[in-house]
């Protein structure tokens, strides 16, 4: 059976941002988000919306479908300020990050009365159970099915530059995990989640679909949890490998980071170019060194196998960028990319207030808390 691909108006971007209830108490995680999405009486079939997860400490927040990052990220602005305003009424904080800090994840409660989620646990036990990770995911619009998957192969090269921006999870049960993006390598044990196959022909991902779902892997699509995958139902491709980001401008930066790059390969097969992509070792090996080594991770650059510093590289690839970034209107987003790299990663902010408070992973959320109250990235 055919999988019809919806379209969207081309390099058109939607954001979705999951965050943690924090007991403003203990800076423990909160089973709050039902209460305050009762309170907030949010519609989900409407945009932009706030909406539970598989979790009940967290909120996730939608924005609607837009042309400008600008738009996309005033939907999530206004749904934030909601959300923040109901959650103080009941004594809770929000924040975002790729995990939390010190949480156990024996001590979280799924979200009930929902199948797919107790399915999921049903499966995945023990891994599926150790699922406290909060991310962003992007979606950008697609007008054309065929381009999709050439589209997501070529982005496959940007992984580790994504991966090394949004990296925000390097404690975990309250122990530093030498990694940046911890979450990165938890997420992909699940046997639907991880890097996605890089495929030819929508015919290809239509095959593979069918084959899953014959052997009882799937129900549907849409349970491929792949890092980078297509979302028929919207018309995009949905970049999913970003830890969480605590601040609306680091949201809005790797927004349209993904915005340009796809604007980028659009307009090379306009004018009748082959994207490039890399051999999935490569990609393969970029995924690890990006959640290890973060901002002084050294990538693969290449199908010839040239590395570089993901910085450098990034810096380059910022100003190549540029023109597209001022056609598209998202400039000044796109310019917040060098305020992470100006104040360091989330994961860096995170070890420094560490660090200066004796390893005390209480103040690491309090300047987490601060973060997305304040919309400032910490200066310490």
């Amino acid at each position: 059976m055919g999988i019809p691909f919806a379209g969207s108006p081309r390099s058109s971007v939607g954001i979705e941002w999951e965050l943690q209830c924090i007991d403003r108490a203990t800076g423990d995680l909160s089973g709050a988000a039902p209460a305050i999405l009762a309170a907030l009486d949010s519609d989900d079939s409407a945009f932009p919306h706030a909406t539970g997860e598989f979790l009940t400490n967290t909120v996730e927040l939608v924005s609607g479908p837009h042309a400008r990052v600008a738009d996309a990220v005033a939907d999530l602005a206004g749904e934030s300020r909601a959300a923040l305003d109901a959650a103080r009424a009941l004594d809770v904080e929000l924040m975002c990050s790729g995990t939390h800090p010190f949480a156990l994840w024996q001590h979280q409660e799924v979200t009930p009365g929902k199948e797919r989620y107790q399915t999921l646990i049903d499966r995945t036990q023990y891994w599926g159970r150790q699922l406290l990770i909060w991310g962003v995911h992007m979606h950008v619009g697609v007008d054309r099915r065929e381009r999709v998957l050439p589209i997501l192969n070529a982005l496959l090269t940007y992984y580790p530059h994504f991966q090394a921006l949004s990296a925000s999870s390097p404690f975990w049960t309250g122990i530093d995990t030498g990694y940046a993006s911890n979450r990165a390598l938890m997420f992909q044990q699940l046997p639907t989640a991880g890097l996605p196959p890089q495929l030819g022909a929508w015919e290809e991902y239509e095959r593979i679909v069918a084959e899953l779902t014959h052997v009882g892997v799937i129900d549907d699509h849409s349970e491929l949890r792949w890092d980078l995958r297509p979302s028929p139902k919207w018309g995009t491709i949905e970049i999913r490998f970003c830890d969480g980001l605590s601040t609306l401008r680091e949201v809005g930066a790797l927004t349209a980071l993904a915005q340009c790059l796809i604007e980028e390969a659009e307009q090379t097969l306009d004018a009748g170019g082959d994207l490039e992509s890399m051999p999935p070792w490569f990609v393969r090996e970029n995924k690890w060194r990006g959640a290890r080594y973060g901002l002084d991770a050294i990538v693969i650059v290449n199908r010839a196998g040239d590395e570089r510093l993901v910085t450098e590289h990034l810096a380059e690839t910022l100003e190549r960028l540029a023109p597209i970034a001022e056609r598209l209107d998202c400039a000044g987003e796109l310019a917040d990319v060098q305020l992470i790299l100006d104040r360091g990663a989330s994961y860096q902010r995170q070890r420094r207030i560490a660090e200066a408070h004796g390893g005390d992973t209480r103040a690491v959320v309090a300047a987490l808390v601060a973060e997305f109250a304040t919309g400032e990235p910490s200066t310490v």
